[in-house]
């Protein structure tokens, strides 16, 4: 019985892996947009500032998780240089 409940732990830590790697990606996304925006904006005030630096802490957060659970796929290091 301990087998099956191994594989069932397997089997949900790569459901779950899989789905941290999109919100990975979807994070990217949201901080590639907000600085997009920014960048376009003439007048950049407080509000535009702090969703940029929410969308990167969020970003941040999630790759740090993936890291921390050592998690295999298509993350890529360098995007943490910005």
């Amino acid at each position: 019985m301990e087998a099956m409940f191994g594989k069932k732990k397997q089997k949900l830590r790569r459901a779950y892996n899989e789905l941290l790697l999109q919100d990975i990606d979807n994070a990217k996304l949201g901080w590639d947009h907000a600085r997009q925006t920014k960048a376009a904006v003439y007048d950049v005030d407080e509000e535009l500032i702090a969703e940029v630096a929410l969308a990167k802490a969020r970003y941040e957060f999630l790759y740090r998780e993936a890291k921390l659970r050592k998690v295999k796929g298509h993350i890529q290091a360098s995007v943490l240089d910005y």
